[in-house]
């Protein structure tokens, strides 16, 4: 009987599996509207006094997106003075939904790929991962990578789509 050959192994493909690039760290928000005054505007001193109050250790080593889900008029400086606050304990932040954070960190992840070991390869972008937003993962992905590899496919390895073919 002869030995059963993988040929996808052996064939040099380079398979990606977003999941890879999924958040790997706790996700937290801070909502200004809970200290909007008469959920309509923001008074600077009680503002202060919230930040200087708050425990900002709880988001330690957490991503966190600084939102306002209220229709109000919120000063720049509040959401920097949260910035600030979140930076002194280590936080990943942003101002935005947590869909741009999630964003955001997939982004990083994906930059933090050694491009290196991608040079001249034939890349395959799995299609199902879990991950929020596969589609600006996979755009991502071959931003990142369309520079430096000869080919880039979606799918799995035994049924491909050609996205992208260095000639």
């Amino acid at each position: 009987m002869e030995e059963i050959v993988n040929k996808v192994v052996n064939s040099g493909l380079i398979s990606i599996d977003l999941g890879n690039y999924k958040p790997n760290v706790a996700i937290e928000g801070i909502d200004i509207t809970d200290q909007l005054w008469q959920g309509l505007v923001l008074k600077e001193k009680d503002f202060r006094v919230w930040i200087k109050e708050n425990d900002w250790s709880k988001f330690e080593n957490k991503a966190v997106y600084i939102h306002c889900s209220a229709d109000a008029i919120v000063p720049t400086w509040a959401y920097m003075l949260i910035g600030s606050q979140l930076e002194k304990v280590g936080s990943h932040y942003i101002v935005g939904s947590e869909n741009d954070l999630e964003k955001k960190l997939i982004l990083d992840r994906i930059k933090e790929d050694d491009l290196e070991k991608f040079k001249e390869g034939r890349v395959i972008i799995k299609g199902c991962a879990d991950i929020s937003t596969p589609e600006y993962a996979m755009v991502e992905l071959v931003r990142h990578l369309q520079p430096v590899v000869k080919s880039i496919m979606y799918g799995e390895p035994c049924s491909t789509v050609p996205v992208f073919k260095r000639k």
